[in-house]
């Protein structure tokens, strides 16, 4: 017979933690987690299910650059096209601007010396093409690794293969198009590999395409050319098909940018205008401004093929290898010394540079100099440590007034001591280090984001071969307003990030990333990892319940959680350490659908109205607010089908059971599970059973339900016998 009857309270806090023995974190730690998975510890308390992701932009970056039609005339199932960097793939789809259809090819021939292709079509073309008409990839087959991404503006701006483009969400823009002036041909009666051209403002490059007005086909440069007083004669391939006017148009399509590798980015403001500097390892670095590229084709030769840029102090700072070259107050493109531009040997590769604190922070994959002063005169460089460093400056970050960043033994923060001037650095992730060390042998690729209304640091290493649900990431959320004691960690599975990149932008926080897919995506944006549910898993340390030599049955549990929407969970006891020979109960379902407690007075009577956009036939709609909208909710109005309900929330995207029979303009949303109000069930009891010396709490969701908080367990037990 039972003893007694006792309550035992868990409040879900402490994130992950595996350094601990299983009886020290049970007694000291008991709401802390051994697997927490797809839930992020939350500044508002307990652990909430993550948002997923959504596309950003529904069409695919474009893989093969600007590709357009080379030459007139050309008929059947040939299509040579101009402008592709790399070569197509068979089963990749494609359309031709001025051409009816969606064509197929069957087989590429890449030339890679003029960057054309010759493309056999699974189907005739519809009719001939104009020279120079866009061909634009619908979807490609083979996998294409977008190589970094930056928020700037009102824009993302991404970079893929050896092309950057720019999207607000619908279509891709590239931008790295040559910026070489007004060019005109210089003479009529041209012929031949050559063309005179003038009114050039700078010089073309090797692969650099053009078109002529009234030329037939586009035209490579085979030879960088030489300029003088805006003159030059340019090498090109192939021979000119006609001979040009005196003063035709020339107007480059395509700027030879080859080879790129990863690619970062920095905003900066030296002059009131707002830019964008961009390094890839192996082109000339790139300034952008919204509307007009620039290629510093001119800069020293330790500044090409750079593969990390900073603005400090009104200079930007190029790293290459261990050398950083800065250029000359407030002047971008200007790298002369007498005007003040200049470099530093730091002594071991750069993998990473920030500013902090008015310094600039470099790092090394083993030491860490700081860099203090304003300009040329007064630059002075120390070091910070020469016994630690950054394996990747992609997981630099600036949190909480501090610094992030990934080293071989984890995540450290560069936090100041009392002495000025001085730093101490710690390991913040030695709470989990088990997983960290897993996390970093997991791949040599890193990235990360800070989500700031959230306090939180996200790290993700990228393996191509690591893929779906097994992808990694890792969650910091920091609870103080400084230093790293007060971190509290979980994981991330199922999102494949390569570059990312987070900015606030009018007051809301944008958050994107990108992978192998063909796809950009926007972090911290519905309910579903992009269509896809979310699997999420808490698992608590064992509990000895007072007492680990004493046999306990546990009766009942209670639940506290803060859903936002309809929840379905799997709830389940493990006892003795999930020990072969312990007897396991079952797990137990939850789901709050069909229960809500409602109140008078709530979400105006269960019904609110909203605008909304949605054409005929369509299966889905855009609202303006789904506040408090939950999936299994009733959608009325004109052109919406009686019986009509949601079944997909991402965002403001709301998929709905039947299709629209004409185009609306607002809806209704009832709810399904209340009669005056829209609360939904928080608090959740079951009878169990089972018996052990120590027991854990486990909780498993594979939805596309709303985010849901896991609060605190009450557990009712009794004592039996002792071992």
């Amino acid at each position: 017979m039972p003893t007694n009857r006792q309550s035992f309270p868990v409040e879900f806090k402490g994130g992950l933690i595996t350094n601990l023995s299983p009886l020290q974190q049970g007694i000291n730690m008991p709401g802390s987690a051994t697997t927490l998975k797809n839930f992020e510890p939350s500044i508002t308390g307990g652990y909430k299910r993550i948002l997923g992701y959504s596309k950003f932009d529904p069409f695919v970056i474009p893989p093969y650059g600007a590709p357009v039609v080379f030459g007139a005339s050309q008929t059947g199932t040939t299509l040579i096209i101009a402008g592709t960097h790399t070569t197509p793939t068979a089963g990749d789809t494609l359309t031709v601007a001025g051409v009816s259809g969606t064509y197929t090819v069957g087989s590429p021939a890449f030339d890679a010396t003029n960057n054309r292709t010759t493309l056999t079509l699974t189907t005739s073309l519809a009719s001939s093409p104009d020279n120079a008409a866009a061909v634009t990839f619908v979807s490609y087959t083979g996998t294409y690794r977008t190589l970094g991404v930056e928020v700037f503006n009102d824009s993302v701006l991404v970079a893929l293969n050896s092309d950057l483009y720019k999207t607000t969400g619908s279509g891709y823009t590239k931008i790295n198009v040559p910026s070489y002036g007004t060019v005109l041909v210089n003479g009529a009666s041209q012929s031949g590999a050559t063309l005179a051209v003038d009114a050039l403002t700078a010089a073309p490059k090797v692969g650099d395409i053009f078109k002529i007005a009234g030329v037939d086909k586009v035209y490579t440069v085979t030879t960088s050319a030489t300029v003088s007083s805006g003159g030059s004669t340019l090498a090109i391939n192939p021979n000119l098909a006609s001979s040009p006017a005196d003063n035709a148009a020339v107007t480059f399509i395509s700027l030879s940018r080859e080879g790129a590798l990863r690619t970062r980015f920095v905003e900066y403001n030296f002059t009131g205008t707002g830019k964008i500097a961009i390094v890839d390892g192996v082109n000339a670095p790139a300034l952008y401004d919204g509307g007009t590229f620039t290629a510093l084709v001119g800069a020293p030769t330790d500044v090409i093929s750079a593969t990390n840029v900073i603005a400090f102090k009104k200079h930007l700072f190029f790293a290459n290898l261990d050398l950083l070259t800065f250029t000359a107050p407030s002047l971008d493109t200007n790298f002369e010394a007498g005007d003040g531009a200049g470099n530093i040997r730091i002594g071991d590769n750069i993998t990473g540079l920030s500013v902090f604190r008015e310094q600039l922070i470099i790092f090394t994959e083993k030491t860490i100099f700081k860099l203090s002063g304003t300009s040329l005169s007064n630059f002075v460089l120390e070091p910070i440590t020469l016994d630690i460093g950054c394996i990747d400056g992609d997981t630099i970050q600036e949190i909480g007034g501090d610094i992030m960043f990934l080293t071989e033994d984890g995540l450290r923060l560069l936090s100041a001591t009392d002495r000025i001037g001085d730093f101490g650095l710690g390991v913040v992730s030695k709470t989990i280090q088990d997983v960290m060390t897993k996390f970093i042998a997991s791949a040599s690729i890193f990235s990360s984001v800070v989500v700031r209304s959230k306090s939180q640091y996200r790290v993700f290493a990228f393996n191509p071969s690591i893929i779906g649900d097994a992808a990694k990431g890792i969650i910091g959320t920091q609870f103080s307003p400084q230093g790293g004691e007060d971190m509290s960690w979980s994981e991330i599975r199922g999102m494949e990030v390569f570059a990312a990149s987070s900015k606030v932008v009018d007051a809301a926080e944008v958050i994107v990333f990108s992978s192998d897919t063909g796809h950009l995506f926007k972090m911290e944006d519905g309910n579903s990892f992009d269509g896809s549910n979310i699997v999420s898993e808490y698992l608590s340390p064992f509990l000895p319940l007072q007492d680990p030599r004493t046999r306990k049955a546990i009766y009942k549990v209670y639940l506290y959680t803060d859903p936002i929407g309809s929840v379905n969970f799997d709830f389940s006891l493990k006892f003795d350490y999930d020990e072969l020979n312990s007897v396991q109960p079952e797990s137990i379902s939850f789901t709050n659908a069909t229960s809500a407690i409602s109140f008078y007075g709530d979400n105006n009577f269960a019904t609110y109205a909203t605008t909304a956009s949605g054409s005929s036939g369509a299966t889905s709609v855009t609202v303006a607010s789904n506040t408090n909208m939950v999936v299994g909710d009733g959608i009325v109005g004109t052109g919406i089908p009686s019986g009509t309900t949601v079944t997909v929330i991402s965002g403001t995207t709301i998929t709905i059971s039947a299709a629209l029979t004409e185009t609306i303009s607002s809806v209704r949303v009832t709810s399904s599970g209340s009669v005056f109000g829209g609360k939904v069930q928080n608090i959740f009891s079951t009878q169990t059973v089972g018996t052990g010396f120590t027991t854990a709490i486990s909780f498993k969701s594979t939805s596309q339900d709303p985010p849901f908080s896991l609060d605190t367990a009450m557990l009712e037990y009794s004592t039996k016998s002792r071992r």
